[in-house]
């Protein structure tokens, strides 16, 4: 089922190894809300120090990790929270989130060829137009999930898979009220940084 007609809704297509920029503007439905100019300027101030960035591809392409998409979320404003996959996401208070970000496995391609390489690809959920969509930079259009209980199935069927993270994007002022949940939930709050550990780690990157 493609996205109506009458529904305008952005979607970024895959370029390169540029999924993060295509998520974070796929999230925001702008265009030119980030570009790989501006990623690669958060990475130079992450780590000046560096020679090679340890926060991109080697090559300088994209395949940005983590830290680069919480510090241009940070910018506009908003926080990205790792949400513990042991919990129901029926925790959330879905009307103060502004949208999701998922980091799965991809196959790397070149050409018609798989190659094993373990690779990471960072995709962007969000509602428009009354509809949450998932908005993956790989796929032709976007692809509508549905009402908030379709939208919980999708999370619980996505995180079935111990390779795959939830991340919870939120205003500031949401973040530090704790109101992305709902007020009967005992859900332990956990905030990734740069230093934290519970996302087996964090060192997730995208994919071209």
């Amino acid at each position: 089922m493609s996205c109506p007609r009458e529904q305008v809704v952005y979607h970024e297509k895959q370029v390169r190894q540029l999924c993060a920029v295509h998520a974070l503007n796929n999230l925001f439905q702008d265009k030119n809300a980030f570009s790989k100019y501006d990623l690669d300027n958060i990475c130079n101030n992450l780590s000046p120090e560096y020679w090679i960035n340890p926060h991109r591809s080697v090559l300088g392409l994209g395949n940005y990790d983590i830290n680069v998409i919480m510090s241009a979320l940070q910018s506009r404003g908003y926080e990205m929270i790792w949400f513990d996959k042991r919990k129901d996401p029926s925790c959330l208070n879905l009307q103060n989130i502004t949208g999701f970000i998922l980091n799965v496995p991809s196959d790397y391609k070149l050409g018609f060829v798989t190659i094993p390489l373990k690779r990471r690809h960072w995709i962007a959920v969000k509602l428009l137009h009354g509809v949450y969509y998932n908005l993956d930079s790989k796929l032709d259009f976007p692809i509508p999930i549905g009402t908030n209980e379709e939208l919980l199935s999708f999370i619980r069927n996505e995180l079935d898979s111990q390779d795959k993270e939830l991340f919870i994007v939120v205003s500031s002022n949401v973040e530090k009220a704790q109101s992305w949940l709902k007020e009967n939930s005992n859900y332990t709050n956990k905030l990734v940084d740069s230093t934290s550990r519970d996302a087996e780690e964090i060192t997730l990157n995208d994919i071209d």
